[in-house]
């Protein structure tokens, strides 16, 4: 957000995008206060008719500005104020507006805003081409590990990647333990203050419950027939049966190839979802053979999955959470890594691919993850548990050993080496999510 005020110098407007519930109204107006001498927030979902109405006529500019200022008892100082729309998509004119404030050129412009691009929000209106777009995530692991006080955890991690030594047994434990905490937390800002305040875990799935119900309320308002809520509150059922892609009909019957690609363009749209598409051909351009009818869907936090993947009960009772803190519950919690690792990929700002092939009449390997780096790409198999077999990985680079840089097992033990496979432990993972 600095470097865009830096170098944008007011003829652009900043959008800030992300799935509800994360924090974006908060950082926002956080960096307005650090970097403005003052800001005014008009906040859509509670402005009156009245200020909604000032951006149908933009004729005059000075009028509006006026208003604004009456109206949130601030005053505005040229180049040296910021207005924030915040939750802009419930106020279409407000983001057609921007191409004319920003021409004027007084004022910065921020913008917030939840499932802002779809179509429903902006059929009407101009998106205008002075918007520069940033995604905000939930809290990644290392702000997580912030929120608790704790700035030592990921440099450490870092140094140990980068010196490629083992973290050895003590601190591996330890380690691996905050670790299953941010998969049982998350990282919605909510479930986060709730756990720093009562360290209750039953509380903060209540909180992750409420926002779960806000997900599928918004969906069910873009699809009434209640299949994009369904969508989404299956991944966990989907992802458990190890299938290699999404099969959608599964949780809501069969429907139109168009009508899945819509469902699946407002999901990724939303951000409440991140996507992993299949690649036909794995090369470096992973886009130019990208297969759209196959993906998978992961939870964009972790802890929202923890939630889905048990939404059967009244409540995840704490022994659930006390079993998975401490790495004893007997279920089989692939996949729950397998969405920990999207998230934190993501959060690193990587895209997700991956790639399945058979490998006899009824069976196939499968590549959980692709990254491209230089001229080679870098797949990735996750585990949950501590065995260290990969044949997928190997069949994967023998199949492609022309293409292939390094090559990770992530999984549930310290880090080590296996001829050419890097072994390595989630714990690690944001650290090769960041190399490029």
């Amino acid at each position: 957000m600095k470097a865009w005020r830096i170098q944008s110098q007011g003829e652009t407007a900043l959008l800030v995008e992300g799935a509800r519930r994360i924090g974006k109204s908060t950082i926002v107006e956080e960096f307005a206060k650090n970097e403005y001498d003052s800001y005014i927030l008009v906040d859509f979902n509670e402005a009156s008719p009245a200020v909604k109405a000032l951006f149908e006529d933009l004729m005059d500019l000075d009028r509006i500005f006026l208003y604004l200022q009456t109206t949130y008892r601030v005053s505005l100082k040229k180049r040296k104020s910021v207005i924030i729309f915040d939750e802009v998509q419930q106020c279409p004119k407000a983001r057609q507006a921007i191409k004319y404030l920003v021409k004027d050129g007084r004022y910065d412009y921020i913008e917030t805003g939840s499932l802002i691009s779809i179509r429903r929000n902006v059929s009407d209106i101009t998106i205008p081409s002075e918007e520069v777009r940033i995604q905000m995530f939930p809290m990644d692991y290392e702000e997580f590990r912030w929120a608790l006080g704790d700035e030592v955890t990921m440099p450490l991690l870092r140094t140990f990647w980068e010196q490629k030594k083992p973290l050895g047994a003590a601190a591996y434990r330890t380690a691996s333990r905050d670790l299953r905490l941010y998969m049982l937390v998350g990282g919605m800002p909510q479930a986060v203050n709730a756990y720093l305040s009562t360290r209750d875990l039953r509380r903060v799935d209540s909180i992750k419950r409420n926002i779960v119900r806000l997900y599928a309320d918004d969906f069910n308002k873009l699809d009434v027939s209640g299949r994009l809520s369904n969508i989404y509150l299956s991944i966990p059922a989907l992802l458990s049966r190890n299938v290699s892609r999404y099969v959608p009909s599964s949780v809501v019957g069969q429907m139109s190839a168009s009508v899945e690609e819509d469902f699946i363009q407002q999901l990724g749209q939303s951000r409440a979802v991140n996507i992993a598409y299949h690649v036909d051909d794995p090369n470096v351009g992973m886009g130019m053979t990208l297969n759209m009818s196959r993906y998978k869907l992961f939870a964009s936090d972790t802890g929202l999955f923890i939630t889905l993947a048990f939404w059967d009960k009244d409540f995840t009772e704490n022994i659930i959470y006390e079993k998975l803190l401490s790495d004893k519950l007997s279920a089989n919690l692939g996949y729950v890594y397998e969405n920990l690792v999207a998230q934190m990929l993501v959060a690193s700002g990587n895209k997700l691919y991956y790639h399945t092939w058979l490998r006899d009449e009824k069976h196939y390997y499968e590549t959980d993850f692709l990254l491209s780096r230089g001229n080679k790409i870098v797949p990735i198999e996750v585990k949950s548990s501590g065995y260290a077999t990969h044949a997928s990985l190997d069949a994967f680079c023998k199949k492609y050993s022309s293409r292939i840089g390094q090559r990770y097992l992530v999984y549930a033990k310290d880090l080590r080496q296996d001829a050419e496979t890097t072994l390595l432990p989630i714990c690690m993972l944001p650290c090769l999510g960041e190399e490029r």
